[in-house]
């Protein structure tokens, strides 16, 4: 488990404890951590989104029990576990992947609505942990982001989980329905080991829930579950996709902003908070946020392409995640490799396209 690098600042002769990928806004950092943190996150631009997991084995894209025709059983898919291997996830390749985009943060799923964990986690043994594997993937990579100054954000299903008995979404409920305080009890305690046990994280981005009226009746502790996240990382910040209470700290939509037309669900708060950071999410197989076996080649975005949707976050003042799928053994995808390193030259001669 990293622990944060605390350096001697040769200026004042004082120890520093500013995060490494915070260093450039080290006095900003000694006076509030997370307007530090905010102008990082402006200034940042470009990030790297991994997802990976038992769906990943699978290779039918990131929610295999839900959308697929012949749908697998709760119980078939827990076995997956066996035949995680993550053999050929290698930390440093990513990261250092990240850095030859032009990327200056990496948003990580730990854990999506299947429940799997990809870290160390005390309160649930469905983890890579405790599958074949035997590794804890974050605690691996948080290591290597801390080292080269890359902010490490973290991707959590809050609002949607198939396992957990007591969760709303449960494909395995327990006797009576939910208990959602102990589901909230959950979330709280796997929050605060990821807070606690694997140094700076520049983000914690979690998802599952659509609209306000789904967190006025299962969720009403989420204003406390932000709180619990601010006082353990000060300089973290907090997404909740488009904002659904609009006390995030950035918002983000998939693939463009919404628009004055769309309904008010959809737009959440991103369009009434311009005042604050704004991200788009798009992947390298558009549609599709895990290994699908079935995409070729011409399913993965080009060079081009990605230049495009860089502009075009750009052009509307946001930064730009772009997410890639490993592979079923943890490797990156060889069909994402040329285009994002070509694009990440092409950000090195020209800058990045319609920043304003």
């Amino acid at each position: 488990m990293p622990a944060q690098t605390i350096l001697l600042n040769e200026d004042t002769g004082l120890w520093d404890s500013t995060p490494t990928y915070l260093f450039d806004y080290a006095e900003q950092y000694r006076e509030s951590p997370k307007n530090a943190a905010l102008q990082w996150f402006h200034a940042a631009h470009f990030g790297l989104g991994v997802s990976y997991g038992l769906f990943s084995l699978l290779g039918r894209g990131a929610d295999p029990l839900g959308r697929t025709s012949a749908p697998l059983a709760l119980a078939d898919y827990e076995k997956l576990k066996e035949g995680f291997t993550a053999r050929h996830f290698n930390a440093t390749e990513l990261v250092e992947f990240a850095i030859a985009n032009g990327m200056r943060y990496l948003e990580f799923t730990v854990r999506t609505a299947d429940g799997f964990c990809l870290y160390n986690s005390q309160v649930s043994d469905f983890t890579s942990v405790k599958a074949t594997a035997k590794r804890d993937l974050l605690g691996e990579l948080a290591s290597v982001c801390e080292y080269h100054g890359i902010g490490l954000c973290l991707r959590y299903s809050h609002g949607r989980d198939w396992r957990h008995p007591h969760s709303p979404t449960s494909k395995a409920p327990a006797e009576g329905g939910a208990d959602i305080e102990q589901y909230n009890a959950f979330i709280h305690d796997q929050l605060h080991e990821l807070l606690t046990q694997y140094g700076p994280i520049a983000a914690i981005c979690l998802d599952g829930i659509e609209d306000a009226q789904t967190v006025g009746e299962s969720f009403p502790d989420i204003d406390d579950l932000y709180r619990m996240i601010h006082f353990l990382q000060p300089q973290t910040l907090v997404c909740y996709q488009q904002g659904l209470t609009g006390e995030e700290d950035f918002f983000s939509a998939v693939d463009q902003l919404p628009s004055d037309a769309d309904a008010p669900e959809k737009q959440g708060h991103i369009l009434r908070q311009l005042d604050k950071p704004r991200q788009i999410r798009a992947s390298m197989t558009p549609g599709e946020w895990g290994y699908h076996a079935e995409y070729d080649s011409q399913r993965h975005l080009s060079q081009d392409d990605i230049w495009q949707r860089l502009e075009n976050a750009g052009a509307a003042n946001c930064s730009l995640l772009l997410n890639t799928s490993l592979l079923p053994d943890g490797g990156i995808d060889a069909r994402d490799l040329e285009p994002m390193l070509d694009a990440g030259q092409r950000i090195s001669r020209r800058g990045f396209p319609g920043i304003h």
